[in-house]
């Protein structure tokens, strides 16, 4: 599914002329699509109360079609026109055919009727601005969207968003004061990048796609793509009945040291649950003892140590034999900063920048040494995966996090051509870059993985699923997306607070076998 700029969707909807759907029919198709899903999450809308209020464009033409299929479903529409409609409307005329009641803003003094409908309507569909709003919001636009903000939930009323909440910007993100908060948006074609980027996210409640008829190859050379379960049904790793464990691949993890045990444990288990044939973790021998007794299930490296706890440069002698038995390695989880763990890590890198094996995804501590030297990305194989926060992309690529923040989807996309490695940049709505410039996006944001040792889950499983023989981009971002899945499931039961990363692990397979 691709995500669009409001450009793009207004050069999509102008060569959906050619195929036969003008501007006319694409609105047909949207206001039927915007009741249908309406209906359909509320059980049905007979005998329900719906006030849509109604902006001067074409999203409030949406919401007129809608109106008129949800009057038909039985429900009692009201419509709230911010501004008269011309009279050669022919959506408007449509509702006047069915006696749906309307009242002009212009026409109600105090809005004293909008605050009696917004405190008695069981749904409230706001159609007034969509991907055209340019300027600030004022006049009776701003009093009414600020009476929807201030009263619509102080019942239950459903608040759903037509496209975009109205004064979200489309493209930035970025709110007007007067945005109302819904509780669900309805978009339209394709969602549009503002939907995923902070403070319009916030407004957006629960996000549903809704088709209304475009053509996908219209969006086919977009480079940006949202994350579907229909992608990732499609990407998942078979099983067949004849498999053992080599068939699921073989993942060597590096991690660990003597502040940050647990985080290899997490890794290790992360490629485990999604999937991989052997998990073997390779750590400081002292560690080894401590991580066998919660650890059963992978087979165990011990290497010589710098000091207690600490990987030294010795230790790559002992790898040097056994590292080409892996499909992936994962290294830098919980690793430390040590120098004698640096030294350690340079070794390693070379190593494998000369074979070209194990395919490798770096994490966490391999990233903050990496990025102490200059193009340290010449260090590195031709392709790998980067798993960086913002703090850790800010140490890589120079820029502050406040930059990398205010356009995730640039710095991603450009970070990975540079750098000719697959990127993936955490947070709220995780973003994965290839090295030719496309780019997926996770569609979720879950507070209760903003807590230790999420990131670690996730690597693991990234590199649990390179080993199965996914493309490094496609296993980043279904390793993303598994994760983010697992989250929402975690947090469906427990709630977003206390949510812990190990809580993840049994996680993931039930996200897989949903899946399936």
């Amino acid at each position: 599914m691709k995500i669009v700029t409001s450009e793009e969707m207004r050069q999509i909807e102008q060569a959906c002329e050619a195929h036969g759907l003008p501007t006319s029919v694409l609105m047909d198709n949207a206001g039927l699509a915007v009741a249908r899903h309406i209906d359909q999450m509320t059980g049905g809308v007979s005998g329900r109360s719906v006030l849509v209020l109604i902006g001067p464009g074409n999203n409030g033409g949406d919401g007129l079609v809608a109106a008129r299929h949800l009057h038909d479903r039985g429900a009692g529409v009201t419509l709230y026109l911010l501004k008269a409609r011309p009279a050669n409307d022919k959506n408007f005329i449509l509702t006047g055919e069915r006696r749906i009641a309307a009242i002009e803003a212009e026409s109600d003094k105090g809005l004293g009727k909008l605050d009696s409908l917004l405190l008695t309507s069981d749904i409230i569909l706001d159609a007034v601005f969509g991907t055209g709003k340019s300027r600030g919001i004022s006049g009776v636009f701003k009093q009414v969207l600020e009476r929807l903000g201030q009263k619509a939930h102080q019942g239950k009323q459903l608040v759903v968003a037509l496209d975009l909440p109205s004064g979200l910007d489309a493209d930035a993100g970025t709110v007007d004061p007067a945005t109302p908060t819904a509780d669900v948006t309805i978009t339209l074609g394709f969602p549009k990048h503002g939907l995923f980027r902070s403070p319009g996210a916030e407004t957006v409640g629960r996000l549903v796609l809704a088709d209304i008829g475009i053509p996908p190859d219209l969006a086919k050379d977009i480079p940006f793509d949202l994350i579907t379960d229909d992608w990732l049904k499609a990407v998942l790793p078979k099983r067949p009945l004849s498999a053992n464990k080599g068939t699921f691949g073989k993942v060597l993890v590096i991690a660990g040291s003597v502040n940050y045990i647990g985080a290899a444990y997490l890794a290790s288990m992360g490629a485990a649950r999604v999937g991989a044939g052997l998990v073997t973790l390779a750590l400081a021998k002292s560690l080894q003892p401590v991580l066998a007794t919660k650890l059963a299930e992978t087979t165990y490296l011990p290497l010589p140590e710098a000091e207690p706890g600490i990987i030294g440069p010795d230790a790559a002698g002992a790898l040097k034999s056994t590292i080409d038995n892996y499909e992936t390695l994962l290294i830098g989880c919980g690793l430390g900063q040590h120098p004698a763990t640096a030294e350690f890590l340079d070794y390693i890198l070379s190593r494998i920048s000369e074979t070209k094996r194990p395919t490798l995804v770096l994490d966490a501590d391999a990233l903050n040494l990496l990025s102490l030297h200059t193009q340290w990305w010449r260090r590195l194989p031709p392709d790998c995966v980067l798993t960086p926060h913002p703090g850790e992309m800010a140490r890589l690529s120079g820029m502050s996090i406040d930059d990398i923040q205010r356009d995730r989807l640039k710095t991603a996309q450009d970070m990975a051509k540079r750098w000719g490695k697959t990127v993936v940049l955490k947070g709220a709505f995780t973003m994965i870059a290839a090295p030719d410039g496309r780019v997926r996006l996770s569609g979720y944001a879950n507070p209760g993985l903003a807590s230790a040792g999420t990131g670690d889950v996730l690597a693991g499983a990234i590199a649990g699923l390179a080993a199965q023989g996914l493309s490094l981009y496609d296993a980043a971002a279904c390793g993303v997306a598994l994760h983010a899945k697992a989250g929402e499931m975690v947090r469906s039961e427990l709630g977003d607070t206390g949510m812990l990363a190990g809580d993840l692990l049994p996680a993931l397979p039930k996200v897989i076998k949903g899946l399936k």
